[in-house]
């Protein structure tokens, strides 16, 4: 057996394997590899007051899962202290995990200058913390106008809350932009890519998303893609993000959702993804009531089968 052959036998025996998957050649004798998975520390812990797990917990579970690499939540985060930071990069070295994302929260839409400047500071302050713990993307809001009693509230009502008195979100697109675009040059600085979720204010649509980043036009400034964000015509915004994705944060909700539940087709979003040639990380966001020893796994076996690119 020549050598090229026992590639692609070893290859497709792997493919067969239980074991997760590096690359393998598919019928028509295409070579394909799999994206690599991570995992949010946010998986572990929904904004429970009485029990937050700690990065060095996380950690610990996603190697022993088999996750690739782990993305930080900021405000689960016990400390930003350079020494703390430190050891939680070097932890994750130790267990073989890559920490491939920051998971932030600012806000623009509000018609004070100073409160946006605070959170332009705010912004600059987290990219630097990613570039201590050398990760290579954040993820950032462009925040809400915050008049909803609450985010239960809020998710009530599908995301969708009126802005303050006298304004309009036309009136908060130009202070996002120009905040966003304050942070581009640390963020080049750093090597820290920011991307820009689908995550509730202007964000709620893709379209919003896209017209922030259009708007300025930076390789600096990409997509944060979240796959449980969209609560209505959900594959034609994600079809009209995934060009600009650096990171897909993928939703799943084993046991019923904390807020909601949608049923997502991965295998479907998988497709779009390879389409647009996306080769780079899919975090984990398990948002459900089911115990995350149990969901989580099933989770990550969820993602493997459904995200690879050709090679």
């Amino acid at each position: 057996m020549i050598r090229r052959d026992f590639i692609k036998v070893s290859s497709a025996l792997t493919l067969a394997s239980s074991v997760p998957l590096v690359g393998f050649v598919s019928d028509n004798k295409q070579s394909f590899r799999k994206n690599k998975i991570g995992v949010s520390s946010y998986s572990f812990w929904h904004f429970d007051a009485n029990a937050k797990p700690t990065m060095n917990y996380c950690i610990d579970k996603a190697s022993a899962m088999g996750f690739d690499g782990i993305e930080f939540l900021l405000v689960q985060m016990s400390s930003v202290d350079n020494n703390h930071l430190q050891n939680l990069k070097k932890q994750a070295f130790d267990v073989g995990l890559d920490i491939m994302g920051l998971s932030t929260h600012q806000g623009f839409v509000n018609p004070s200058k100073e409160y946006r400047d605070k959170n332009i500071k705010k912004t600059i302050d987290q990219i630097e913390i990613a570039y201590k713990l050398g990760i290579p993307t954040m993820r950032i809001n462009t925040g809400r106008w915050g008049t909803s009693e609450s985010f239960d509230t809020l998710m009530e009502n599908k995301g969708i809350e009126p802005p303050i008195k006298g304004y309009t979100d036309e009136d908060a697109f130009p202070w996002v932009i120009e905040s966003i675009e304050k942070c581009i040059p640390i963020a080049k600085k750093c090597g820290v890519v920011l991307g820009l979720e689908n995550h509730w204010g202007l964000g709620i649509s893709a379209y919003g998303v896209k017209r922030i980043v259009d708007a300025i036009d930076s390789p600096w400034l990409r997509v944060t893609l979240d796959t449980g964000n969209f609560l209505e015509d959900r594959d034609n915004q994600i079809e009209m993000l995934a060009p600009y994705a650096c990171l897909i944060q993928a939703k799943t909700y084993y046991g019923g959702g904390v807020w909601y539940e949608l049923d997502i087709d991965y295998k479907k979003i998988g497709s779009v993804m390879r389409k647009n040639n996306y080769k780079g990380y899919i975090s984990l966001e398990f948002e459900g009531n089911e115990n995350p020893d149990i969901a989580v796994p099933k989770s990550l076996k969820l993602l493997r089968d459904s995200f690879y690119y050709q090679v």
